[in-house]
Protein backbone atom coordinates (compact mmCIF):
# COMPACT_ATOMS: atom_id res chain seq x y z
CA UNK A 1 0.00 0.00 0.00
CA UNK A 2 1.23 3.47 -0.88
CA UNK A 3 0.36 6.43 1.37
CA UNK A 4 0.44 9.99 0.13
CA UNK A 5 0.61 13.04 2.34
CA UNK A 6 -2.25 15.48 1.84
CA UNK A 7 -1.26 19.12 1.41
CA UNK A 8 -3.92 21.76 2.06
CA UNK A 9 -1.91 24.83 0.96
CA UNK A 10 -3.40 27.85 2.78
CA UNK A 11 -6.79 26.27 3.54
CA UNK A 12 -7.50 24.70 6.90
CA UNK A 13 -9.07 21.22 7.13
CA UNK A 14 -11.76 20.12 9.56
CA UNK A 15 -10.11 17.92 12.19
CA UNK A 16 -13.24 16.80 14.00
CA UNK A 17 -16.71 17.61 15.25
CA UNK A 18 -19.09 16.69 18.03
CA UNK A 19 -22.22 17.88 19.79
CA UNK A 20 -22.21 21.65 19.33
CA UNK A 21 -18.61 22.11 18.14
CA UNK A 22 -16.20 21.78 15.23
CA UNK A 23 -12.40 21.48 15.41
CA UNK A 24 -10.83 23.24 12.44
CA UNK A 25 -7.07 23.46 12.10
CA UNK A 26 -6.71 22.33 15.71
CA UNK A 27 -8.95 25.08 17.11
CA UNK A 28 -12.34 24.28 18.64
CA UNK A 29 -15.24 26.46 17.47
CA UNK A 30 -18.54 26.31 19.35
CA UNK A 31 -21.76 26.58 17.35
CA UNK A 32 -22.15 27.32 13.66
CA UNK A 33 -19.02 28.23 11.66
CA UNK A 34 -17.97 29.40 8.24
CA UNK A 35 -14.55 28.40 6.93
CA UNK A 36 -12.92 29.07 3.61
CA UNK A 37 -10.11 30.94 1.91
CA UNK A 38 -10.25 33.83 4.41
CA UNK A 39 -10.15 31.66 7.53
CA UNK A 40 -12.74 30.44 10.01
CA UNK A 41 -15.33 32.60 11.77
CA UNK A 42 -18.47 32.17 13.83
CA UNK A 43 -21.62 32.16 11.73
CA UNK A 44 -25.14 32.92 12.94
CA UNK A 45 -26.75 30.39 10.62
CA UNK A 46 -28.98 30.46 7.58
CA UNK A 47 -30.31 33.95 8.32
CA UNK A 48 -26.82 35.47 8.10
CA UNK A 49 -26.32 35.63 4.35
CA UNK A 50 -23.82 38.50 3.98
CA UNK A 51 -20.66 36.48 4.77
CA UNK A 52 -21.80 33.74 2.38
CA UNK A 53 -22.46 36.18 -0.46
CA UNK A 54 -19.12 37.89 0.23
CA UNK A 55 -17.42 34.68 -0.96
CA UNK A 56 -18.50 35.43 -4.54
CA UNK A 57 -15.50 35.38 -6.85
CA UNK A 58 -13.25 33.59 -4.35
CA UNK A 59 -14.95 30.16 -4.38
CA UNK A 60 -16.78 27.99 -6.87
CA UNK A 61 -18.79 25.88 -4.43
CA UNK A 62 -20.17 26.39 -0.94
CA UNK A 63 -20.81 23.23 1.04
CA UNK A 64 -23.55 23.71 3.61
CA UNK A 65 -23.76 21.28 6.53
CA UNK A 66 -27.30 21.36 7.89
CA UNK A 67 -26.56 19.64 11.22
CA UNK A 68 -27.13 15.98 12.07
CA UNK A 69 -29.77 15.49 9.37
CA UNK A 70 -29.96 16.81 5.83
CA UNK A 71 -32.65 19.35 5.08
CA UNK A 72 -33.35 21.80 2.30
CA UNK A 73 -31.72 25.19 2.06
CA UNK A 74 -34.25 28.05 2.14
CA UNK A 75 -35.12 28.80 -1.51
CA UNK A 76 -34.31 32.52 -1.19
CA UNK A 77 -30.81 31.73 0.11
CA UNK A 78 -30.14 29.21 -2.67
CA UNK A 79 -31.33 31.74 -5.28
CA UNK A 80 -29.13 34.50 -3.82
CA UNK A 81 -26.03 32.30 -3.72
CA UNK A 82 -26.51 30.96 -7.23
CA UNK A 83 -27.21 34.50 -8.47
CA UNK A 84 -23.83 35.51 -7.00
CA UNK A 85 -22.14 32.74 -8.98
CA UNK A 86 -21.68 30.38 -6.04
CA UNK A 87 -22.59 26.74 -6.51
CA UNK A 88 -24.25 25.21 -3.46
CA UNK A 89 -24.19 21.63 -2.17
CA UNK A 90 -26.30 20.81 0.88
CA UNK A 91 -25.72 17.76 3.10
CA UNK A 92 -25.56 16.84 6.77
CA UNK A 93 -22.63 18.40 8.64
CA UNK A 94 -20.52 15.23 9.04
CA UNK A 95 -20.67 14.54 5.29
CA UNK A 96 -19.95 18.21 4.54
CA UNK A 97 -16.81 18.09 6.71
CA UNK A 98 -15.51 14.98 4.95
CA UNK A 99 -16.32 16.34 1.49
CA UNK A 100 -14.67 19.67 2.30
CA UNK A 101 -11.42 17.96 3.32
CA UNK A 102 -11.34 15.85 0.15
CA UNK A 103 -11.97 18.87 -2.08
CA UNK A 104 -9.31 20.88 -0.22
CA UNK A 105 -6.80 18.13 -0.91
CA UNK A 106 -7.70 18.42 -4.60
CA UNK A 107 -7.02 22.16 -4.52
CA UNK A 108 -10.64 23.20 -5.18
CA UNK A 109 -11.98 26.70 -4.53
CA UNK A 110 -14.51 25.92 -1.81
CA UNK A 111 -15.90 27.11 1.50
CA UNK A 112 -17.87 25.36 4.22
CA UNK A 113 -20.81 26.66 6.25
CA UNK A 114 -21.71 24.37 9.14
CA UNK A 115 -24.62 24.10 11.54
CA UNK A 116 -23.70 22.04 14.63
CA UNK A 117 -24.67 18.39 15.07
Amino acid sequence: MRLNEITYNNAIPVDGYGPGFFRIGGTVHEGAVLTGPDGTTAWSGLDETAPLLALSGTIDVLLVGMGAEISHLPPALRTALEGAGIGVEVMNSPAACRTYNVLLAEGRRIALALLPV
